[in-house]
């Protein structure tokens, strides 16, 4: 059994967990649950007015809680069959302060709420085998069933233009039901020795939405009501699409010199389909213009892997490897990239673009791994370049829109060329007993091809590093995080990036058992951003012209989390 509780003042929010787990002869059950309850989430903004200047966030109040069962039987040591049923709910309530209220328009404080729902259950059976040495010396297969709702709601009162209560629920529903599996078998000849994966996924899905409402227009929309005809509901904005993929999948891993040497070729094959159909809701909305076009596409998708142990069990620094891997990628849009509007007049909205084409890319990296924990550590360097590269984009600002004042409309649109190359590297290093120092280093440089700027997906150069120590009773960490300034992104335009400035934050950490020979019991308590530093997470940050002045962007100042876990 496990169960934790604690709480963090990031979000001002109280969370608990737990979980058992047991055996009764071949069968094993485990039951997991959590909840978290709280508020908005912190930053270093410091203006509570109303309207486009207001820094501090928006106050909001949300419950979000998990539920997992999953069921084990082992017919014997080879065959396993399993059951699995989760359940995640979060709904989040914000009331609105910023550009989209003011003290005497026609919303005002206290009279426009926004709200996000998402619930997501699933349902799985699995089956593994494993007997080496067999035909086969692995199989896993995995059924499954998903669905996926979200609700984006407003609750309000207007106050000047057509008086009375506003209310929007749109609400965008995906279900899939899917497989995946593979098998592995591994064999002998000569010198060489082979491991074989073949695999497969399949999934098939529909994706349905829906705006509902009520509010004081009446027909005809004119004179007082003409603004009415901007504000139409209880229809679908979005076709039904039904989708369906496949992809299957083949690598042959070849090992030489005692498998030191190792030869791994592979390719595999995509398909998809998103295919949107009329119901009777989309005809009758009033922005049917006819049912856009089916997208479909296939690809193969070639690679191959080449690593070679330079050093095997060596005194110091054990393994050495080095590693190059050429291949090959085929990502196709989702039917809510092409299709869905998800969001609600008076706030946001997220417009697909059935225009969309599949993303593919050609791509390279190289680099070695080396050690254990103990010692050890990795160096990646990397290259790809992208033919229609999805990117999101802001189509209208959201000072700039009447109907979504708060996040303006966001889409998706095809990049014809673009580079992403940069390096990954991570080291720990146990200099002493109970001692450990460990460090991360990301550089990822990404341009748009045709125009020489860069992406905004993009984050700018990072790095961690850390000092820790441990014994039986308690222990601690301290790390810095530094990031370097964003300058490479477009400064005008639908495009325009965030170029944050860089920073350095610093955290610690500690946990104490306090008596370890009789409990386990573990109390753990982390200060973050101990010095209350302002920055910004450049990629979090909004594209476009920002609707609220920048210190609303920024990320929490000094917080502190701590737990308290006990465990059988």
């Amino acid at each position: 059994g496990l169960a934790k509780t604690g709480f963090d003042t990031t979000d001002k929010a109280v969370f608990g967990s737990g979980a058992v787990a047991g055996r009764f002869h071949n069968t094993w059950v485990l039951l997991q649950g959590g909840f978290r309850k709280g508020h908005e989430t912190d930053n270093r903004g410091s203006n509570p007015t109303i309207g486009a200047t207001r820094t501090e966030p928006n106050p909001a109040d949300f419950n979000q809680y998990s539920f997992l069962a999953k069921v084990h039987q082992y017919v014997n040591e080879a065959h396993r069959f399993g059951l699995t049923g989760e359940i995640f709910k979060r709904d989040e309530k914000i009331q609105t302060r910023t550009s989209a209220v003011s003290l005497t328009g026609n919303y005002r404080p206290g009279a426009h709420q926004t709200q996000e729902d998402v619930e997501r259950k699933r349902v799985s059976l699995t089956y593994d085998y494993k007997q080496p040495g067999g035909f086969i010396d692995e199989a896993h297969a995995n059924l499954y069933w998903q669905g996926v709702t979200r609700n984006s709601i407003l609750n309000a009162y207007r106050h000047t233009s057509v008086v009375g209560p506003y209310a929007r629920n749109n609400e965008v529903e995906e279900k899939s039901f899917g497989f995946n599996g593979h098998l592995i078998k591994s064999f002998i000849t000569g010198p060489v020795s082979h491991r074989l994966t073949l695999g497969t996924e399949l999934r098939a899905s529909t994706l349905d939405q829906y705006s509902a409402g009520l509010d004081s227009c009446r027909r005809p929309y004119t004179g007082a009501f003409t603004a009415c005809n901007n504000l139409h509901t209880n229809q679908s904005d979005t076709p039904r699409v039904e989708g369906n993929m496949m992809g299957f999948y083949a690598h042959h891993q070849l090992g030489f010199l005692n498998d030191t040497l190792r030869l791994t070729p592979g390719v595999r094959f995509d398909r998809y389909e998103e295919k949107p159909k009329a119901t009777a809701a989309y005809v009758a909305s009033s922005s049917f213009a006819g049912t856009p076009a089916a997208s479909s596409d296939d690809a193969w998708s070639p690679r191959v892997r080449l690593e070679y142990d330079i050093v095997k069990n060596a005194p110091y620094i054990k393994d050495v490897t080095l590693f190059a891997q050429w291949s090959k990628g085929f990502r196709a849009p989702t039917a809510s990239e092409l299709y869905a509007n998800f969001g609600a007049v008076g706030t946001y909205l997220r417009s697909g673009n059935p225009e969309l084409r599949p993303e593919t890319s050609n791509g390279i990296d190289v680099g070695f791994r080396f050690g254990d924990k103990a010692f050890g550590g990795s160096v990646t360097v990397f290259h790809t370049n992208y033919r229609n590269f999805i990117e999101t984009v802001q189509v209208v600002a959201a000072r700039d829109s009447v109907l979504y004042p708060q996040g303006g409309i966001t889409s998706y649109q095809n990049v014809a060329r673009v580079e992403i190359s940069g390096v990954e590297a991570n080291m720990q290093y146990a200099f002493a007993p109970n001692w450990l120092v460990r460090g991360s280093f990301a550089y990822t440089d990404g341009k748009n091809k045709v125009t020489g700027i860069g992406l905004n997906s993009i984050p700018p150069v990072q790095g961690i590093l850390a000092i820790a120590y441990g014994n039986e009773n308690w222990g601690g960490e301290l790390s810095t995080k530094l990031a370097g300034a964003r300058k490479s992104v477009a400064t005008t335009g639908t495009t325009q990036g965030f170029q944050a400035p860089g920073y350095a934050i610093f955290n610690a950490m500690a946990w104490w058992r306090p008596m370890p020979q009789i409990a386990d019991l573990e109390l753990q308590v982390g200060v973050y951003n101990i010095f209350d530093r302002k920055y910004w997470d450049a990629v979090t940050v909004p594209t476009g012209v920002l609707a609220q002045a920048r210190d609303y962007y920024s990320e929490p100042g000094r917080t502190v989390k701590a737990t308290l876990k006990y465990q059988f």
